[in-house]
């Protein structure tokens, strides 16, 4: 799949005749976004304008509505747990085939920064603590996506790992730790997938901005690694003209105000730049153009795309291989997993969380899905006809949330005089307008304010609250009376998303009947921020339904389990504690859902936790109860999938991709707050498993952890410098697949190293009573560390302790190497 990334002769001639034909003003125009997702065509030189999208679970396309819907796939975090660069280049053959059909040429996605510390907003949205499965699962799924045709921009280069101050903060971070742990998965990924684009960071490295850093960007990425891709922006993070061209930066987005355009022909005009300079990145968006097929004269790097995809049969295929069960206790010899429904005849499902399932994380990785399949949705599905039970239990949020469940909602575009302009659909009460992207027929400079009017029905009677998120006056009227008439202003928050991250205000409540449609209308004329980079108009109807008494809440789904065999509790975080534009203050489960597992395993013993969560979060209670099992934001699919592996139909696949702590302050890392503008990553090397085993804390769960619905007895182990190879026999009773992990011990270090680390892994399947074979290769790169003071790698011989693992302490055959 790599080798469609490299350029032909044929694609060089055609970009060396295009750059001939253009003058310093179309070069300049060409490397800023003419939108808020495209750049400009230029049709002298037979080139289109190339089309930008966020994933990394879906392709949303260059409109911010359900009217497209797009496929949801597990988030990131679950695509890691499953340990299959394979599944990863599924994942992204699937996304470029919704790309293609969205007209996408430019996938903004994967996210492969690290997990340094649990608290970081967008955790959910990266892989793994660990460099080396980062950069496996990135490649999978970048040589999946480009594949297609495609082009992915692997992001965020780089140390974006958390979200507090991220357009400022500089992160400090030594030589060592900046190679072997942050730039690593980029340069692997850069080395098996030759990935067409990469997108610079907000934040700064050790006093540079990222947009600007010409060490990371031109000597490390383009210089040492060989990229011949693109360097895109993140949005709105470029801010200087002369720093970002000579910084290698080839595009700044979004337009059409940015420093490139005509602030980059001025600057060459006057002599700060080179004309060649920008030569060199005007070529890049031109070779970039090429691959995609927009540039006349020449054939794509994909002209067969490959065979259609099943959406959502891959979907649920993710979801139910990325599920990690962390326990599963064994009582009169039998497991508690898988769910015999014949031997089972009555459940219990208990959670907001498995009404209303959260199946993706917050802010730019949000797409619309067509349909999602709930906990509820899926069990009820599965199981025989009065088998299932229902209880809430307990509420994760007591927040106002964006208007989805019960609202049919459209959004009306007047001008000044009332005139109606146009209207669209509104997803869950948010309207999310940037740039261009404004329902047909209305424009910026004719809209005036926009209704957010239609039903609302609620399924709970009582009294319900109504609030606002976003800038500037509002005017909510529910059922004919007004609640609310005023003014929210600018907090003084540095993220120009605040209208779209913010928190909402309430604004007045109703007394509402289950079942009785009420007409809603939000009004707010449009605010405008004179010399705002984006021209976009962004607000949210929100809306929080009745608050009932906790503990009779926990009452009822106490006497629910009670009565049945097996009672299932789905807990979950939500989209104010997981999401981009904020870090995490703490790891606790929001509302009393605590309180619920406990009181639900206290009345029936068989009680099993799902945990809808896109990163770690603290379960005091876990050995309270018979089984516990992750299943991360699980995508649209999500409640199909967990259905399949509580009845057993399939195991649950994934093993952990990052450790998870028994509780914040055992966390290694907690710190993401800067002091005075800087973040300096002081524990050096130690993040993740590495920091654990050096301050000898045994957390929740280990890093690689999870069990299957059969056994595996490891019977032999060969190890040269180049590979090991692992025999396995499955010695249960059904088919499964074994992730089987190689890990280096130093049997007598001479350097400051972590005590273990990850070599390499692979994936294997095997029918009951039968063996297979891990081949897995390990890189030169695990044997080297980076000498700060020669600034290169530097091999380190001596003798290492090859550890074949089922999980990081679950350690089966060893054997000696000698290099």
């Amino acid at each position: 799949m790599a080798g469609a990334s490299v350029p032909t002769p044929a694609h060089s001639e055609a970009v060396e005749t295009a750059l001939g034909k253009l003058d310093l003003e179309a070069k300049a125009r060409l490397l800023a976004g003419q939108d808020m997702w495209s750049l400009p065509a230029l049709p002298e030189i037979g080139l289109r304008s190339l089309v930008m999208s966020d994933g990394p679970i879906g392709v949303r396309g260059v409109h911010w509505t359900a009217e497209d819907p797009s496929i949801a796939l597990p988030s990131p975090t679950a695509l890691a747990a499953t340990w299959d660069p394979d599944l990863a280049r599924r994942a992204g053959t699937l996304l470029a085939q919704e790309a293609r059909r969205k007209g996408v040429h430019v996938l903004l996605a994967p996210t492969v920064n690290l997990h340094r510390s649990p608290l970081g907003g967008r955790h959910f949205e990266c892989y793994s603590e660990d460099p080396c499965l980062t950069g496996e699962i990135g490649s999978g799924y970048v040589n999946g996506v480009q594949s297609g045709g495609v082009a992915t921009t692997v992001k965020h280069f780089v140390a974006n790992d958390a979200e507090t101050d991220r357009f400022t903060v500089d992160n400090v971070i030594d030589p060592r730790p900046l190679r072997e742990l942050y730039l690593a998965p980029f340069e692997t990924i850069v080395e098996k997938a030759r990935p067409w684009g990469f997108m610079a960071a907000y934040n700064k490295v050790n006093g540079v901005t990222m947009t600007e850093h010409q060490h990371l960007q031109n000597e490390v990425l383009r210089g040492e690694w060989g990229f011949d891709g693109i360097i895109v922006s993140d949005w709105m993070a470029a801010r200087s003209t002369v720093g970002a061209i000579l910084g290698g930066l080839d595009i700044a987005m979004p337009g059409p105000r940015t420093v490139y355009g005509d602030a980059l022909a001025a600057a060459v005009r006057k002599g700060d730049v080179e004309e060649s300079t920008v030569d060199e990145a005007v070529r890049n968006v031109l070779r970039l153009a090429a691959r995609v097929g927009l540039l006349d004269g020449v054939d794509p790097a994909v002209t067969d795309p490959p065979a259609p995809v099943d959406g959502r049969a891959l979907a649920r295929e993710v979801a139910r291989r990325a599920f990690v069960l962390v326990r599963n206790e064994v009582r009169d010899r039998r497991p508690t997993l898988p769910i015999d429904p014949a031997r089972v005849r009555t459940l219990a499902l208990i959670g907001a969380a498995a009404r209303d399932a959260r199946v993706l994380g917050g802010g730019s990785a949000t797409v619309f899905p067509e349909h999602v399949v709930s906990p509820l949705a899926g069990l009820t599905a599965a199981l025989p006809e009065g088998a299932l039970t229902y209880a809430v239990g307990a509420d994760p949020s007591d927040e106002l949330a964006p208007a989805a469940q019960g609202f049919e909602l459209r959004a009306v575009c007047r001008d000044a005089e009332g005139n109606v302009l146009g209207t669209g659909s509104l997803p869950g009460g948010q309207v999310q307008w940037i740039g261009d992207d404004l329902p047909a027929g209305v424009t910026h400079e004719a809209l005036h304010s926009v209704e957010v009017t239609g039903t609302f029905t609620p399924r709970e009677s009582g009294e319900h609250t109504f609030g606002t998120r976003g800038i500037g006056a509002f005017t909510l009227r529910v059922d004919g009376r007004l609640l609310w008439d005023g003014t929210q202003a600018m907090s003084g928050a540095a993220d120009p998303f605040e209208a779209f991250f913010g928190a909402p205000a309430e604004r007045g409540r109703a007394h509402l009947t289950e079942g009785v449609p009420v007409e809603v209308s939000l009004l707010h004329p449009v605010h405008r921020t004179p010399g705002a980079p984006l021209t976009a108009v962004m607000f949210s109807l929100t809306h929080l339904g009745p608050r009932r008494d906790g503990d009779e809440l926990i009452a009822e789904a106490v006497e629910t389990a009670r009565n049945a065999e097996v009672a299932v509790v789905v807990v979950a975080t939500t989209d104010r504690v997981e999401s981009e534009g904020f870090d995490r203050r703490d790891l606790s489960l929001p509302g009393r859902q605590d309180d619920l597992v406990r009181a639900v395993a206290a009345a029936n013993p068989n009680t099993v936790v799902v945990v809808n969560s896109g990163s770690p979060v603290e379960l005091p209670w876990r050995g309270d109860v018979a089984a516990v099992l992750l299943s991360w934001f699980p995508g649209q699919e999500g409640g199909a999938a967990l259905a399949d592996v509580l009845l057993g139909h399939t195991e649950p696949g994934g093993r952990l991709p990052t450790t998870w702590p028994t509780a914040l302050a055992a966390a290694p890392v907690a710190e993401v707050q800067p002091t005075d503008g800087q973040l300096p990553y002081v524990e050096g090397l130690f993040i993740g498993y590495r920091a654990y085993d050096k301050a000898a804390v045994t957390p929740a769960y280990p890093f690689g952890h999870g069990f299957g619905y059969t056994s595996w007895e490891y019977e032999s182990l060969e190890v040269t410098r180049a590979r090991a190879k692992v025999r396995i026999r499955n010695t249960g009773g059904r088919a499964g697949r074994e992730t089987v992990q190689i890990y280096l011990a130093p049997v007598a270090d001479t350097v400051e190293r972590p005590v273990r680390w990850l070599a390499g892994f692979a994936s294997v399947e095997a029918a009951a009573g039968a063996s297979v074979e891990a081949d897995i290769p390990l890189r030169g790169r695990t044997f080297e560390i980076w000498d700060e003071a020669a600034s290169r790698w530097t091999f380190v011989p001596g003798q290492y302790e090859v550890r074949a693992c089922h999980s990081l302490t679950d350690v089966r055959l060893t054997a000696t190497l000698e290099v």
